[in-house]
């Protein structure tokens, strides 16, 4: 795929980011042919958009929903450091944190959100390996947090 921010369009898709982490961290670091995310929450212009515990105040409709606006704040924070999405050769891991009530299972439905923004916006490319973890908190109350690691063309 040549072209991901035409891409990013044809799907009806906007990155609201970038939002950088706090200092001393980065965004994303970059070393050799590999670029790893900090951690990415549900933020539009700056706003979390989805706070809460999955299972508790949160469904797996809006869970899903956050993931996949975690997913496209990766790609924004992505973009900035490559300084174009088109030099993500492939997508290579993705671990997503869900804040988890008790008894709790439905964290690969909430970080499928996540993956199926991916896989649209980069095809094959964007098959990824995957974790969805269950946590009791995340920063800020954000409902879910993402970080996505890929492979950067030369």
């Amino acid at each position: 795929m040549a072209d991901i921010r035409a891409r990013l369009t044809e799907l009806g898709l906007t990155l609201h980011g970038p939002h950088p982490p706090h200092d001393p961290l980065d965004a994303v670091v970059v070393h050799e042919r590999v670029a790893r995310t900090s951690g990415q929450l549900p933020r539009i212009e700056g706003v979390l958009t989805c706070v809460g515990t999955l299972g508790d105040d949160v469904s797996v409709e809006e869970g899903t929903e956050a993931a996949a606006v975690c997913a496209l704040n990766a790609l924004a924070v992505l973009e900035e450091a490559l300084g174009s999405l088109d030099r993500i050769e492939r997508v290579l891991t993705v671990t997503g944190f869900v804040a988890s009530a008790p008894g709790f299972h439905q964290q690969p439905a909430v970080i499928d959100g996540a993956s199926k923004v991916l896989a649209d916006v980069f095809g094959d490319a964007g098959r990824h390996t995957r974790s969805a973890i269950g946590v009791a908190a995340l920063p800020r109350g954000g409902a879910v947090e993402l970080e996505v690691t890929v492979a950067v063309k030369h």
